[in-house]
């Protein structure tokens, strides 16, 4: 093993994350059963953490590394996360209305405000999971021993890869098509995030409140779980307006990750 280590330091590195990062997953899925996981939905968390923790340890570093130290400083970062992610997918939903037509309505019926409560709670361990998978300890490692524009091209084309190859997915030309652009651009937002902020709490929050957002905030229905409905959402016949929204949309998420890539009077950065 010693001899690997010293010969092939870099290709033990990535196989023994993918080992941990695989024990993890496939442990909590033995652990986890329906009750446990609609009451405390964190087993895969915690066993990448340590997993992760783990990794670090072998390159003599820390969990500091990717700015997981509790400082105020850093979990500061997830509720502005939160809240970016959130008012970013708010914003995009209206630009993408102003080309369509659509209009926004407040939710009439009564808001179940534990349903979308509880949202936090559910859809924090599934952006986390996602977030040291793909902007974890193996992207910071690949970033190390390549550059920020290999690792970024890897990460995103795996993170691609986990949205598109599913079965409803993959049969939805239109759907293939969405993901295929726009969750590369998500993973380049989320990895300027972390870079930026020095702290993966910063790109967990942008996630949790992406996905809130998407799920709570604003839908297409009236029927309590959301703050905001679309009464009439559009269906697109041609490809001609599907690829423009297409654009629009991506271009405001590019537009997003450029001011957070530029943003160095980030003042929590400043006092850091």
């Amino acid at each position: 093993m010693k001899t690997l280590l010293s010969k092939y330091p870099t290709l033990v590195r990535f196989v023994l994350t993918i080992l941990l990062f695989g024990l993890a997953l496939f442990l909590s899925g033995l652990i986890d059963t329906p009750f446990l996981k609609r009451y405390f939905p964190f087993t895969s968390v915690i066993l990448l953490i340590i997993a992760t923790w783990v990794l670090f340890k072998t390159d003599k570093k820390s969990l500091k590394d990717i700015g997981l130290n509790l400082s105020l400083r850093n979990i500061s970062f997830l509720p502005l996360g939160i809240l970016l992610g959130a008012v970013a997918f708010l914003l995009v939903k209206y630009c993408r209305a102003l080309y369509t037509g659509e209009t926004f309505e407040i939710t009439t019926s009564d808001v179940n405000y534990s349903v979308i409560l509880y949202g936090f709670y559910a859809i924090l361990p599934q952006v986390t999971i996602e977030e040291f998978l793909f902007r974890g300890y193996a992207f910071k490692k690949t970033t190390e021993v390549s550059n920020v524009v290999i690792a970024n091209i890897i990460f995103a084309t795996l993170f691609m890869l986990v949205h598109i190859l599913d079965r409803e997915v993959i049969q939805n030309k239109a759907m293939v098509l969405f993901l295929a652009i726009t969750i590369p651009i998500g993973h380049l937002l989320f990895a300027t995030a972390l870079l930026k902020s020095k702290t993966l709490f910063f790109p967990i929050g942008i996630h949790l409140g992406n996905n809130w957002a998407t799920l709570h905030l604003i839908t297409n229905h009236n029927n309590g779980n959301s703050f905001f409905y679309i009464p009439e959402s559009t269906t697109f016949e041609t490809w001609t307006p599907f690829i423009i929204v297409i654009v629009i949309w991506n271009a405001f998420y590019l537009l997003l990750t450029y001011v957070i890539w530029k943003w160095d009077d980030f003042s929590l950065n400043k006092k850091a």
